[in-house]
């Protein structure tokens, strides 16, 4: 091989070495970029999930699914659990439509935003403080978060107090515990007579509990308690999971 040859073969190679090495680089820096908008959607997720939640657009996509009930000498509050081609299944507490269990009655009152329902009690735990009332119509139910919220997490109860349906109010997960030997959660969204049976959403609207009693007591405020969803969904209905 001519002097000459081995220069045009030696700048070849050269060139095909420099060629490979800027393919390298450019490799390397759109790895580097693509690791650099991975690391930043990240944090932008995380600032989105630290941020307050949208509460308008929450009590819009929650309030549909919950409820007014009457009995002849009570009123609570329920939301939608289940509903398929047979009708609704709408939970809330047995303490709500206790007077017309005991009086051997199963038709109940339901207000669903502005319609009058009629409900049947179908199924009862008294020793969780829970019952099912099922409608005839097929309402939109809420979806159940898959584990129980973090202390400190936001919350927002949905009811009617006092009769006032379409209520709302916020506060956070504050503790969980066992009382009378049943477990609940504790939280401090203001609460009254008629928010029982009603959900207790997280950030997503998912359900966490279901509303079922406040502290009463001189000096104690934001004492309410809720009973863990999933003690409801455990038998008592087939809840449609987050």
């Amino acid at each position: 091989m001519s002097v000459a040859a081995v220069l045009v073969v030696g700048a070849a190679a050269a060139a095909t070495a420099g060629a490979w090495s800027a393919e390298r680089r450019d490799a390397q820096t759109l790895a580097s970029q693509a690791r650099t908008i991975a690391h930043l959607q990240s944090e932008l997720q995380a600032m989105h999930a630290d941020a307050a939640p949208d509460w308008e657009a929450l009590v819009g996509k929650v309030e549909p699914s919950v409820v007014t009930i009457s009995t002849d000498v009570d009123l609570g509050s329920g939301w939608v659990a289940h509903s398929d081609a047979t009708g609704s299944d709408i939970v809330t507490n047995y303490h709500v439509v206790a007077d017309a269990v005991a009086a051997g009655k199963q038709g109940v009152d339901v207000l669903q935003l502005d319609r009058a329902l009629k409900g049947t009690i179908v199924r009862t735990d008294e020793t969780d403080d829970l019952a099912v009332v099922h409608v005839a119509e097929r309402l939109t139910p809420l979806l159940v978060a898959p584990s129980r919220p973090k202390v400190g997490a936001m919350v927002m109860a949905a009811g009617s107090p006092l009769g006032l349906s379409g209520t709302i109010s916020v506060g956070v997960v504050s503790g969980f515990r066992s009382l009378f030997g049943s477990d609940y959660m504790q939280f401090t969204a203001a609460i009254s007579p008629g928010n029982s049976g009603g959900p207790v959403v997280d950030r997503q609207g998912h359900v966490v509990g279901i509303a079922t009693a406040k502290l009463v007591v001189d000096g104690a405020e934001a004492l309410a308690f809720a009973i863990p969803v999933q003690t409801a969904c455990a038998s008592l209905v087939d809840c449609a999971l987050a």
